[in-house]
């Protein structure tokens, strides 16, 4: 079962973005709005052993890497200028 609605009042850089996508994927706008919903709101499946390889790869690259809390304070103040 499919169910219609209407957006109303997208800012205009929203529509162009969704406008420009749909363009590049081939789609309709309807389509293209399904598609990034279902992106954004469907669950994966999360593969278990590919997280675990993920962290364990992350794990072996800063092995040694002593990071103190100001450290880590320090990045995210500098992603925030």
């Amino acid at each position: 079962m499919s169910t219609s609605i209407t957006l109303k009042n997208i800012p205009d850089p929203i529509y162009q973005r969704i406008k420009l996508a749909a363009k590049q994927h081939h789609r309709s706008m309807n389509n293209e709005i399904i598609a990034c919903l279902e992106q954004v709101l469907v669950p994966r499946p999360v593969e278990i052993e590919t997280r675990l390889d993920q962290a364990r790869r992350l794990r072996e690259r800063f092995a040694g890497a002593m990071l103190e809390l100001d450290d880590i304070a320090g990045a995210i103040d500098r992603t925030r200028e």
